[in-house]
């Protein structure tokens, strides 16, 4: 079962607080990572890690 799966099938007040966490941390992200990291079986840690991409065509001028 996936994650959003899972968490459709809770009520809202079920949800554990590091969720909205994960959540605000992948919202907005283009690319990257969100990490988390558990510790006897909790989350203790998001790590969110951007990436900026640059396309082919940077740095190149018209006159290829």
């Amino acid at each position: 079962m996936s994650t959003t799966e899972h968490s459709a099938k809770l009520p809202a007040t079920a949800l554990p607080d590091w969720l909205a966490l994960v959540r605000e941390k992948v919202d907005g992200l283009r690319y990257g990572v969100v990490q988390l990291v558990v510790h006897d079986g909790r989350v203790t840690q998001i790590e969110r890690t951007e990436k900026t991409r640059i396309g082919n065509d940077t740095g190149r001028s018209g006159s290829d």
